[in-house]
């Protein structure tokens, strides 16, 4: 499944019910994929969470996206800060302007 399809899909638990949307794909130092963040518990962008889980606990069914948790349990799990530069895998800093990945410096 290609990353651009999956941010954005929702997911499923075992028992059909919507359990959160993927927001994120967070790399590794190695360049894949560690994780992928989810957002749960939110109504209309309100009240919810970001968690992080290993895309391998991820099934894809039918262009369907499943997880075999239930949404209480997601709902446990520690928060995943999106907005923290230094969150996620590995150490290095995300770049302050003009995009260039891996200098920081936008040159």
């Amino acid at each position: 499944m290609r990353a651009s399809k999956m941010i954005g899909s929702t997911v499923y638990d075992v028992q059909n019910r919507s359990i959160g949307s993927v927001k994120d794909l967070v790399l590794g130092k190695d360049g894949k994929v560690d994780a992928a963040v989810i957002d749960v518990g939110s109504f209309l962008g309100m009240g919810g969470k970001y968690i992080a889980g290993p895309l391998g606990d991820i099934k894809t069914d039918n262009n369907r996206l499943t997880l075999d948790r239930t949404k209480e349990q997601l709902q446990q799990m520690a928060a995943y800060l999106l907005e923290d530069r230094n969150t996620g895998a590995g150490t290095s800093t995300s770049p302050t302007e003009e995009g260039r990945l891996g200098t920081g410096t936008g040159r």
